[in-house]
C-alpha cells in the first residue's frame, strides 16, 4: 500500500527535476497585446413606406428607432427610444397594456427585459399598420430561437435580417414571415 502512495510522488519529483533545467525563473511580466474588435453600431434602413396618417408614420418611425436600439443591444438608447414611442402612441391612442409595455422598456436598464416587452409593442404596431400604408412594403420578420425557442416577430424596413432579440450575438438569425403592404 505504501508503494502505491509513494509511486505518484516519485514520478512528480522526477518530472520536476527533469524539467527544472529548462525553466528560467524571472520576475518580469510578459505583456501580450490583445486586439479587441470595436463594437459595430447598426442603423436601420431608410423607410420607403408612405402612410395615410402622419401620426401612424411617426409611430412606425419611433418603432424602427426602438428596434434599432435593441439590435445594437444599447439599453440606454432603447429606453430613450421607448419614451419617444410612448409619445407617438399617445398621439394615436393605444391600449393601456401597450403603453405599459412601452413604459416597461423605457424604465428598464436590462436589455433582456426590454426585449420581452418589445414583443407586445410589435403586435400593437403591426395591428396599427392594417390599412394605414398608402405605398411601400414593411417586412414582418421572425426569429424562431427568441425566448428559448418560443419565437418572436418584429417589423423592418428591409429584407435584410437585423435581429433585435439577439443583437450581434445572432444578428442575422431570422426570416421574413410576410410583407405588409
Amino acid at each position: 500500500m505504501k508503494k502505491l502512495l509513494l509511486a505518484p510522488i516519485a514520478v512528480g519529483i522526477l518530472l520536476i527535476a527533469g524539467c527544472g533545467n529548462d525553466v528560467k525563473k524571472t520576475n518580469e511580466l510578459e505583456v501580450i497585446k490583445v486586439e479587441t474588435a470595436e463594437k459595430v453600431t447598426h442603423s436601420s434602413a431608410t423607410t420607403t413606406v408612405t402612410f395615410n396618417d402622419p401620426k401612424v408614420a411617426t409611430v412606425y418611425q419611433s418603432y424602427i428607432d426602438l428596434k434599432t436600439a435593441l439590435v445594437n443591444t444599447d439599453a440606454t438608447k432603447t429606453a430613450a427610444e421607448a419614451a419617444n414611442l410612448m409619445t407617438a402612441f399617445a398621439n394615436v391612442g393605444v391600449d393601456d397594456e401597450v403603453l405599459k409595455a412601452a413604459q416597461t422598456i423605457s424604465e428598464a436598464s436590462d436589455v433582456e427585459v426590454q426585449r420581452k416587452a418589445f414583443v407586445k409593442v410589435t403586435d400593437a404596431v403591426e395591428k396599427m399598420l392594417d390599412g394605414a400604408i398608402s405605398s411601400g412594403v414593411i417586412y414582418k420578420q421572425y426569429c424562431p430561437m427568441a425566448f428559448d425557442f418560443e419565437g418572436a416577430f418584429w417589423l423592418s424596413n428591409s429584407k435584410q435580417i437585423s435581429n433585435p432579440y439577439f443583437g450581434d450575438k445572432m444578428l442575422r438569425c431570422g426570416k421574413i414571415d410576410s410583407e405588409i403592404k
